[in-house]
């Protein structure tokens, strides 16, 4: 990158910066998923889930998305707060 002027090195850094974030939310969602299907399907795979088992995926998603919005929010008032006590 040194081959670059510095505001070419910043836009380089700020794109990397876009796909290492797209690529770490593309392999939580694949964690997601893989977590919540062992969990939740059961039955040998055909067209349909075997009783409740959409509802334990939809359910399973559900509350992992819960919980990593509460740690999201719980992250910035930390944040925030050392920033405001600074």
């Amino acid at each position: 990158m040194d081959n670059f002027d510095e505001a070419t090195q910043k836009e380089l850094q700020t794109f990397l910066e876009k796909e290492q974030s797209q690529a770490r939310f593309n392999a939580s969602i694949h964690n997601i998923a893989s977590l919540c299907w062992d969990k939740c399907v059961t039955s040998t795979p055909s067209s349909r889930f075997a009783r409740g088992e959409e509802s334990c995926l939809t359910n399973c998603v559900g509350r992992f998305l819960d919980t990593s919005l509460h740690l999201v929010e719980v992250v910035s008032q930390q944040r925030q707060q050392m920033a405001s006590s600074s």
